[in-house]
């Protein structure tokens, strides 16, 4: 938050003003401009003037947007935040804070006839990539089968800028090629908003900084992962959660310039199968309604909390294993009894 003390110009008083006292087009041009999403936010809560100034300015929450997502300026967006309950300036207190744990809870009954996806991937503070796609969800087929978003088509790569640092592995072995996975893990950041545009409402699924990073056992290629967490139970609740992953995968030759070769977004029970559409679309309705972490979280605390969410799934997997070994009993024992019942009808 910024605190602003300015001396009066008669020298005789020597008194002080607060930051509302400033003339509105000093404080429009010199200082607001200047400041990012978070830290304009917190200054409107400094008076019920800057409020004012500060959450009736649209223009400055769209220049807040578009440089904090470079998607927001594809036209079909430009065009749709403006109806917005409060215009860009709801779609950056929708989109800002990814979702709370708790707060995204699944509901039965969607009512999302369409999605529009705003993806930005960042190296370091460097935007390498932004696309907005639309998805049908009404369809049938959208409904029933796994719910995924892929961003590029088939054979499209996206050049990155990005070395390959991982040159001469070969010879380092695989401390050089940790290295480089490490590298990537902790530069590569994603921004995935789902946009509903018939309920101007909107949410940020990724979890901005990557939980792992790994090759694919198959390809060899690098994929770097962003997890959320939406739960129908609070964590330590012992509720079924679902996992929001969005997963980039890298390639290129080996000390030449990567690329992106796929980026998709999908939806994971607690026993890691594929939700498919119509369930997907009740939980991202619950993102979208449900509660907002209000601070950034940092890499440690990202990958912590995705570190218990593994530990919930793999309690979760024992829990299921040790019912489905009590069924199987029960079942051994029914069979048994219903035997030995009709050896002893036999034998009357």
């Amino acid at each position: 938050m910024v605190a602003l003390q300015s001396v009066d110009s008669s020298s005789n008083s020597g008194s002080s003003a607060t930051i509302s006292a400033v003339h509105h087009d000093v404080l429009r041009s010199h200082i607001l401009n200047r400041l990012d999403g978070p830290a304009l936010a917190a200054l409107s809560s400094a008076s019920p003037d800057l409020r004012s100034t500060i959450s009736t300015d649209d223009e400055l929450w769209r220049n807040i947007c578009a440089s904090t997502w470079p998607s927001v300026n594809n036209p079909e967006l430009a065009s749709l935040i403006p109806t917005f309950n409060h215009g860009y300036r709801s779609f950056f207190s929708d989109s800002f804070p990814a979702i709370h744990l708790s707060g995204a809870t699944g509901n039965p009954d969607p009512e999302i006839t369409g999605l529009i996806s705003a993806v930005d991937i960042y190296y370091g503070d460097s935007p390498i990539f932004s696309k907005v796609a639309e998805t049908e969800t009404v369809t049938s087929w959208f409904q029933t089968a796994p719910f995924r978003i892929e961003l590029l088509e088939a054979k499209e790569v996206v050049p990155t800028g990005i070395r390959d640092y991982s040159a001469g592995s070969a010879a380092a072995g695989k401390e050089a090629e940790d290295a480089w996975l490490r590298q990537l893990e902790e530069n590569l950041r994603v921004s995935w908003i789902v946009i509903d545009p018939a309920g101007r409402r909107s949410a940020n699924l990724s979890s901005g900084v990557a939980v792992a990073a790994r090759h694919h056992w198959l390809t060899g290629e690098v994929q770097v992962k962003f997890s959320t967490v939406a739960a129908e139970g609070a964590e330590g609740e012992g509720g079924e959660a679902a996992e929001c992953g969005v997963v980039v995968t890298c390639g290129g030759e080996e000390g030449g310039e990567v690329h992106v070769r796929d980026i998709y977004l999908g939806m994971e029970d607690m026993e890691g199968r594929s939700l498919c559409g119509r369930d997907s679309l009740g939980i991202l309705r619950g993102a979208m309604e449900g509660e907002r972490r209000r601070r950034v979280e940092t890499r440690e605390e990202g990958k912590e909390k995705y570190e218990r969410f593994l530990e919930r799934k793999r309690e979760w997997k024992r829990r299921v294993e040790r019912r489905e070994k009590v069924l199987d009993t029960l079942c051994v024992a029914t069979g048994v009894a219903f035997f030995l019942t009709f050896l002893a009808f036999l034998l009357m």
